[in-house]
Formats: structure tokens, sequence, C-alpha cells
């Protein structure tokens, strides 16, 4: 989705998205977690049984119904990796890595992750809710990390509650959480590592958390509303209408051509920039076509980009959409099949079409 009247710049999708583990400290109520069952409330659970929730807190909204045949584990920093990296750098033509969990900063090797990205030619981003940043952050920057985007949740431990299981309204427990972000994005100050944040908005009563939290971060970070996937249309109204409180005037759209993420820029009236990113119905043609998400409604995130994920059994698997873990396929079968070229097709047609259309 663009808004009329404003710039539209287009740059090809090139990214992939890489899960390094799947421990995480904090329990948001709309996690997908990249479409994984939590391994630790599944460990003893097999594909067809694995649940959403479980004893954790933690949650994974699409992992009942999403056909997940594979539990996650931790990949390991070894040349193995960086061979997969490789193989998909060649196979897509990507450019770009970026690290997701789980929490990305709680796995032990998140530096070396990093440098065999690096290494491969990539440059290196990462989500991250900022639970362990300062501890390795600082490494990580050496390893040549180029940015985080920091997932921020609450400004006070009661905010962070409105967002958490019913675990997290222990103030002293938030309380920590809430520190450590400001450690790590304090790290990647100190590291000459570029920060943003995001916030995601599930409805209009959390307008004042995100009225709080802009106030306090928009002024050192770059920040970017979030809908949230399983609130559909209250979530993206609540953002219009606190863009509107804000006084924001849209700028420019920001589409990426292949996949369905796309973002406005508006200016407040003190200068700063707030991002709206959004999810544009983009699907693959063949692999999408008969799927029984493929509406108007039920399809959330529709074709986001490529995605990979490392098994408990040590397997590589690649994923295309976390609605349907169903169509992962190991690192070697996918490098094999038609899904490459489909996806490749579809980044060319939609990046000749989209530059042509913003030329008229």
């Amino acid at each position: 989705m663009t808004l009329p009247g404003i710039p539209t710049y287009v740059e090809p999708d090139t990214t992939l998205r890489v899960k390094i583990g799947d421990t995480c400290g904090l329990t948001c109520t709309f996690c997908h977690n990249e479409g994984t069952p939590v391994a630790t409330d599944n460990r003893n659970r097999s594909a067809g049984t694995f649940t959403i929730g479980g004893p954790s807190g933690r949650m994974s909204i699409y992992a009942a119904t999403n056909g997940a045949q594979f539990l996650p584990a931790a990949i390991p920093a070894d040349e193995r990796f960086g061979q997969v990296l490789a193989s998909l750098r060649d196979a897509l033509d990507l450019t770009e890595v970026h690290l997701t969990g789980g929490e990305p900063t709680l796995h032990p090797g998140v530096a070396d992750l990093t440098r065999i990205a690096v290494d491969a030619g990539y440059t290196v981003g990462m989500t991250s809710n900022g639970e362990n940043g300062r501890n390795v952050l600082p490494d990580c920057a050496e390893a040549g990390l180029d940015r985080v985007n920091f997932s921020i949740f609450g400004t006070t431990a009661n905010e962070l509650a409105e967002v958490q299981h019913a675990k997290y309204r222990n103030p002293k427990l938030a309380e920590r959480k809430i520190k450590e972000l400001h450690h790590s994005i304090s790290a990647c100050e100190a590291n000459g590592v570029k920060a943003s944040a995001n916030i995601v908005v599930l409805d209009r009563s959390h307008a004042p958390r995100v009225h709080r939290l802009l106030d306090e971060y928009s002024p050192h970070l770059t920040v970017r509303l979030l809908n949230s996937l399983d609130h559909g249309t209250a979530s993206v109204d609540a953002i219009e209408a606190i863009l509107v409180e804000r006084g924001a005037v849209p700028e420019a759209n920001y589409v990426t051509a292949g996949v369905s993420g796309s973002r406005t820029s508006y200016r407040l009236p003190d200068g700063r920039r707030v991002y709206f990113k959004q999810i544009r119905p983009v699907r693959l043609p063949q692999t999408c076509a008969g799927c029984r998400f493929n509406n108007d409604t039920d399809c959330e995130e529709g074709f986001y980009g490529v995605r990979l994920y490392y098994d408990r059994e040590g397997q590589y698997q690649v994923g295309v959409c976390i609605q349907r873990m169903d169509l992962c396929q190991p690192i070697d079968e996918f490098l094999a099949s038609g899904l490459r070229d489909e996806i490749l097709a579809l980044r060319q047609a939609e990046y000749r079409e989209l530059v042509a259309a913003t030329a008229q």
C-alpha cells in the first residue's frame, strides 16, 4: 500500500532472514516466532501436535495451524553455516542477512555468526529486544554488524506488561528488561552500529503507550510503527490515528519489489521522521495460487521473503511463509527446486512494474 501524491522509491528485495535461535526472555502476546513452534514448550511433541503457547508463556501465533514439521535449534557458528549462506547468496542474488530469533543476543555465538555472514559477502542486521545486547553487541560490531532494529514495547514496567504474559507483571523483572534495552541502545551508539526502534501497535487502546514511546525514543532512534498481524485492521487504524494525533505529514513511500514489505515515511512537526511499515498483498504466483489462506483476510503477511532455519535434526530449512511452514524445504531441495526461479521471476517482474508505475 502506498500513499498518493508523494514520491515512491523502489528497491528489489535481496534480504535473507535467518532465525539463529529460539531462546527469548520476553513473552509478547503477538509473537509469530518466525513461524516455528516455541521449542521449549514443544520438545516432547511431534509435527501436527505443536501448540501456540505453553508453560514458558511465550507465543507462536501460527504454530497450531501452519503445518510446521520441525522444531528450531540454535545455528552453530561453523563452516557449514558459511557454505549455506554462500549458496543462497548465489542462488537468489542476496546481499543482506537479517538475524532474528527468538532473541539473537541470547545466542552465545552471535558475533561469530555475524562474522561468518560478513565474510560471505553480506551486510548484516539484527532484530532484537535488547536483552543481552550490552554483553554481545560490541563484539558483533567488531565482527561487522551494520544495524539493529530494536523491538520496543514499553517505557515503564506497566507498559511492558500490557503486551506480555502475566509473568511480566512483576515490576522488578520488567524494569530489568527495560534497563537492558537502554544498555543495548547505548552499546550500538558507542560502537558505531546504526539503531532503530520497532513499535508494534495492537489496537487503539495502545495509543497512550505508543505516544510515550515516541516521546522517549524518537529523538535518538529512527522509529518504525508496525501493525500487528494478529490484529488486522484494528492495528492499522490505530497507527493511522496516532500519526494524525502527532501531526505527522507523509513524505515518501518505500516499496521493496518481490516481497510484501513497504513503508511510508512521515515528518513530525519538530522535524523528526517516523515510518509506518505495512504489508502489501504480494503472492508467489504458483506456490500461493491454491493456498487456503490466499484471500484478503486470511493471508496476513503475504510473501515477505526467504527465511533460513536450523532444525533439531541438524538440517537447514528454507521457508517462504510463516503461515505455511509446510512449504519449508531442506536447503539442498530448495536450491534444486523451481521455487528459487519463481522467487527471482517475481522480484524482477515487480521491480519493472513498480519502477514503470513511479515514472508515470
